[in-house]
């Protein structure tokens, strides 16, 4: 099986989140999902889960909140990923509800950027 990459044409691969203070925004997304982050520069980077996405946490950026884009990002577990985020500093946007066979949900990050999680919960 090949390495994850994040050179794969017409993938996501990049993203700039934006966050008043960066490293905080870097704590919140290694606690949260388990993103690799890096804090030695000023924009710290990070790579998700799958390695197949990276970026930086950037403090120039205006927080759209739910005006902007919205990320989904699939968790094996919508209920316990909302716990670690709560505890975190987020809140809750729109409670678990199922969609077909997926369990979704949304919260704000500390910064107030609209985050929505998934999870596959049947057939």
């Amino acid at each position: 099986m090949a390495e994850p990459t994040v050179f794969r044409p017409g993938g996501v691969s990049y993203l700039r989140i934006p966050a008043p203070d960066p490293k905080s925004a870097a704590d919140f997304y290694a606690k949260v999902f388990g993103w690799t982050v890096d804090t030695d520069r000023d924009t710290p980077s990070f790579a998700d889960g799958s390695g197949h996405v990276i970026g930086h946490f950037m403090p120039d950026l205006v927080v759209a909140g739910d005006a902007g884009v919205k990320p989904y990002v699939y968790v094996d577990d919508v209920g316990a990923t909302l716990d670690r985020a709560l505890a975190t500093g987020a809140t809750t946007s729109t409670e678990p509800y199922p969609e077909g066979n997926l369990t979704v949900a949304t919260f704000r990050d500390p910064a107030g950027n609209e985050i929505g999680v998934w999870q596959l919960t049947g057939d």
